[in-house]
């Protein structure tokens, strides 16, 4: 949570401990002299740093640049995504990804692994993931159709293999035949510019899929993450399903939060390209509103940003952006942002800290963004509430707009399956499930010159429960 120096009781990573005592004496005394805010940070950051394969080919945001822009933001861990091409290993996408990441990281990471395809091999891979690899997250794609897209029944399959593992199971949820419909018509309209990637999956293409994985999941009883909520209607289904006691839980995405996708009309081609994502950002200038009192009021769980940076477009400042549209603007409160940036994917966990200014500005600026990006897209924002410094494995790798970070400081972290926060309530509704059914009854016909109720049929039905 966020607190005044008099109530600060820091947790810390206990290899550093030495360390950390000696910073947390300095961040104390700077908490102190200008009335800033601690946050404790075993923060996350989604990111796709490579899209179409697991192969050694980055996008223009490197690894390295990757993390410096995290530590700069208030982010102290980053989840990235594992994907595997169709058909190739999961356990090889992993270990080709372990292998280049471990020597650059600068802040802790953890890993998701993507389920492309399905057979009995990405069964088993998934069970070694979780048990030996520490993996306990893994996501399928109901969008990119021929691509990574998994059809219904390899849904079923693949959420019934996360429940038996104890893992959550991550879903993008758009209808790909849709999508790849909308997209051949158009084409055919002569829609090429940035404006027809919204137009070929509409909210309504978004809300479906949502729906239709949240049906599956609780079929088999799986715990469902719904990645990048981006609409009104499919926030709508994530909270209606939520308050039906379905185990599912949504998030926004700091683009959703921040802006909204009446840009893809602007007649700049780079500016309009450089907002285009999937799902896309919506036309509706209000939802970006909408999305923010959804995540307030835990209807949406827990937000990231979900990068995918290629040449101009890039999708982050994600704490900045929260507290700003949040925080200051009366949505939510300090401990509702550290319980939706933070401390909710953080539970039970070892923290590193955050020093939070709620009082100092900024303006959000490609030309000051710790980012290998020459766009922002939240370009020209002012932002109330900025990190000042950011302690990471009890090192201060933060401090006033200067970076102290070097290649391999970060760990990987192995994450357990069956986490008590996602698992406990699926547990309890197997026990009841196993339960021994209540002896059924038998009913016995006594015949009566009429009904009770004087209608023509004069059979009225005993119920009675015979003992075994």
């Amino acid at each position: 949570m966020c607190y005044k120096a008099s109530f600060i009781k820091t947790r810390c990573l206990s290899s550093c401990r030495n360390n950390i005592d000696v910073y947390e004496q300095l961040a104390v005394q700077r908490v102190n002299r200008d009335h800033l805010c601690f946050i404790y940070s075993d923060v996350f950051l989604w990111a796709f740093i490579r899209f179409a394969s697991y192969s050694l080919t980055y996008t223009s945001m490197a690894m390295y640049a990757f993390h410096q822009a995290a530590v700069a933001g208030g982010t102290t861990m980053i989840l990235d995504f594992v994907i595997p091409q169709n058909g190739k290993s999961l356990l090889e996408a992993y270990d080709r990804w372990r292998k280049t990441a471990d020597s650059k990281v600068c802040c802790d990471y953890s890993l998701h692994v993507a389920v492309t395809w399905w057979s009995d091999k990405v069964k088993e891979e998934m069970e070694t993931l979780t048990k030996e690899k520490g993996i306990n997250s893994f996501k399928m794609f109901m969008a990119y159709k021929d691509v990574f897209m998994l059809q219904d029944d390899q849904l079923y399959a693949a959420f019934a293999q996360c429940k038996e593992v104890g893992a959550i199971a991550q879903v993008h949820a758009e209808n790909g035949d849709l999508i790849a419909e909308g997209a051949k018509k158009m084409l055919s309209m002569g829609i090429t510019g940035p404006e027809g990637h919204e137009l070929c999956r509409p909210e309504e293409v978004e809300a479906e899929a949502t729906q239709r994985a949240i049906t599956i999941a609780h079929a088999v009883n799986c715990p469902l993450y719904v990645v990048h909520v981006m609409s009104k209607s499919a926030a709508k289904v994530v909270s209606d399903a939520r308050r039906d006691g379905r185990v599912v839980f949504g998030e926004p995405i700091a683009a959703g939060l921040g802006t909204d996708g009446t840009h893809y009309w602007n007649k700049d081609w780079a500016h309009a390209a450089a907002f285009v994502m999937g799902p896309p950002l919506r036309p509706d200038p209000s939802t970006p509103g909408y999305l923010m009192d959804l995540l307030a009021n835990d209807d949406l769980s827990v937000t990231g940003t979900d990068n995918c940076t290629f040449s101009v477009c890039q999708k982050a400042d994600r704490m900045s952006v929260i507290w700003e549209k949040g925080v200051h603007s009366g949505k939510m409160d300090e401990n509702r942002f550290v319980a939706v940036t933070s401390s909710r994917i953080a539970k039970n966990s070892d923290a590193d800290v955050v020093i939070w200014d709620p009082k100092m500005t900024r303006k959000i600026s490609a030309k000051t963004h710790h980012q290998a990006v020459d766009y922002n897209i939240f370009e020209g924002m002012e932002c109330h509430g900025v990190p000042v410094i950011t302690i990471s494995r009890g090192k201060v790798v933060y401090e006033d707009g200067q970076l102290n970070v070097s290649p391999g400081h970060g760990r990987f972290i192995h994450r357990k399956p069956f986490s008590e926060f996602v698992y406990k309530r699926i547990k309890q509704r197997d026990q009841v499930s196993k339960e021994p059914p209540v002896p059924l009854a038998h009913f016995l016909p006594l015949v009566s010159d009429s009904a009770p109720d004087g209608g023509e049929d004069g059979c009225v039905w005993d119920c009675t429960v015979q003992p075994e």
